[in-house]
């Protein structure tokens, strides 16, 4: 039997998403950071190479960062709120 999800409460997936989307904006902001100076580092190390190089390098640090904090922060969102609690273990006798 699956047990009530605390994520089933408005109060309390509102307070959740919200964090997650404040943890989103943060992440959002330090890929930016990160991929400037990445931008920058590639500039005064090789001049300027190719605009494809540029593109691929900020597109690539950029999506790996964003992806691996949208989930990481679903992981936190998660276990936080309760929800993987609420689930029961068919294996647990």
């Amino acid at each position: 039997m699956v047990m009530k999800s605390p994520l089933d409460d408005p109060q309390t997936a509102a307070h959740a998403w919200a964090r997650y989307k404040r943890l989103m904006r943060f992440m959002f902001g330090l890929t930016l950071a990160v991929v400037i100076v990445a931008l920058s580092l590639l500039y005064r190390e090789y001049g300027f190479e190719s605009v494809h190089l540029l593109i691929a390098t900020a597109l690539g640090i950029g999506f790996s960062m964003l992806l691996m904090s949208a989930l990481m922060g679903l992981v936190f969102l998660s276990s936080g709120t309760g929800h993987d609690d609420s689930l029961n273990d068919r294996d647990e006798g």
